[in-house]
């Protein structure tokens, strides 16, 4: 009789355990198994909990935390992502320095200024950049609680610096916002503002001071000789030519620069054109004795321009072939076709421009032979006035050239389209 006691009371205990195990002890297990899997990121096959009413209520809350945390993570990733995005696409450099002046945040602007790489967050300021200048305005910051500004060159680059304090609610300085705005081509824009500015008043300056001269002599003397008289007024009379050619180039320069500035745009038969020119050029090219030449190839296509603008392109080029240019020389005015563009030509046998100068010839002012342009008469705008045009047009110029060789200016413009 004990015996079936003892067997009734083991199997009691073993069905108490054994439900005891499957409502609590192995639904916690799955619970523990649960809660490590949504830690780790990792999507759980199911988060139906076998067991009592609290275990299951368990895996419901676990299966909303899950739902939760993904959302969140997606709206974390969406907000990175579009960080990234922004610091990217950013052109100026931006770095943000913590409380210790370690990189906080930079983006790949400034990574390739200083030519670090994106991994160097957490690394301190000094030790990664090494520009006493960045250093001296993040201190400064720091030191002011305030947003300074500053510049810094960076090989041939200019860049204006602001850097901008981050501060916690009890004004405490955590850290700063430095940007790096590239100024380089506002500072050579200003550079060749000024530049104009000095040269315009230095080529009104001579022949003014000239007229000025020469009217107080006569003013001074009333009975000069006739002759000398005469000679005076010759000299004036250049001089007064010198400084309205300087002002139809000014003038014409500013109208081009302008955005108003519009293009009467036609077909140009290019071979009644170059012909038209040789025409008109034909008595200047004789007080050199220049031949010239005509390269057209045969049923070379029209190109679509504004004709005056054009005519003005070649009226400044063979002005300065002819200048330049020796007697018994020659003037070639060519065409040829490069893909979709026409590049349009004119080629002296003269003087030649050295490679030192070459580069520059397109520059408001900048005369190879300084001395010889003011002599002959030229301006200085001629060949700007050219490039604008050329631009204007939505093509380009370019110039080869061999001291004691010659020279060779092209224009090229687009090829008119068949419709």
């Amino acid at each position: 009789m004990s015996w079936i006691l003892l067997a009734a009371i083991v199997g009691s205990t073993v069905a108490i355990v054994y439900v005891a195990c499957r409502k609590w002890i192995l639904p916690w297990r799955h619970i523990e198994r649960l809660v490590r899997e949504i830690g780790r990121r990792e999507q759980p096959r199911t988060f139906l909990i076998q067991g009592g009413k609290e275990a299951q209520r368990v895996g419901v809350a676990l299966e909303d935390i899950f739902r939760r945390q993904q959302e969140l993570n997606r709206q974390i990733d969406e907000r990175a992502s579009g960080q990234k995005a922004i610091l990217s696409a950013m052109q100026d450099g931006l770095l943000v320095v913590d409380g210790r002046r370690r990189l906080a945040l930079l983006n790949r602007a400034f990574c390739n200024l200083f030519e670090i790489g994106e991994d160097s967050l957490g690394a301190p300021l000094l030790e990664s950049v090494r520009d006493p200048a960045v250093e001296q305005i993040v201190g400064e910051t720091f030191r002011r609680g305030a947003p300074i500004q500053g510049e810094l060159s960076v090989g041939r680059r200019e860049f204006q610096m602001t850097s901008v304090p981050m501060g916690n609610d009890n004004g405490e300085i955590t850290g700063a916002v430095i940007l790096f705005h590239d100024i380089s081509e506002l500072k050579r824009v200003d550079e060749i503002r000024r530049d104009f500015v000095a040269n315009v008043s230095h080529e009104l300056r001579t022949p003014l001071s000239i007229l000025r001269g020469y009217i107080e002599t006569m003013l001074d003397d009333p009975k000069m000789p006739r002759a000398e008289c005469a000679r005076i007024l010759e000299v004036m009379e250049q001089h007064s030519k010198r400084l309205g050619l300087l002002a139809n180039d000014l003038l014409t320069l500013a109208q081009l620069e302008s955005r108003s500035s519009t293009l009467q745009l036609s077909e140009i038969d290019l071979a009644q054109f170059l012909d038209g020119l040789a025409r008109d050029w034909k008595k200047k090219f004789a007080t050199k004795a220049l031949k010239v030449v005509i390269d057209l190839p045969a049923n070379f296509p029209s190109v679509r321009a504004d004709e005056t603008r054009l005519r003005e392109v070649f009226d400044n080029l063979l002005d300065n072939a002819v200048k330049y240019s020796t007697k018994n020389g020659e003037i070639r005015l060519g065409a040829e076709r490069r893909g979709s563009e026409i590049a349009l030509s004119v080629s002296d046998n003269g003087i030649g421009i050295s490679n030192e100068d070459l580069p520059r010839i397109f520059e408001r002012f900048y005369r190879a032979d300084k001395a010889r342009s003011r002599e002959l008469g030229g301006t200085g705008l001629g060949l700007s006035i050219v490039k604008h045009i050329a631009q204007l047009h939505g093509g380009s110029v370019e110039a080869e050239s061999e001291l004691g060789k010659g020279a060779t200016i092209r224009i090229s413009l687009p090829v008119v389209t068949e419709s």
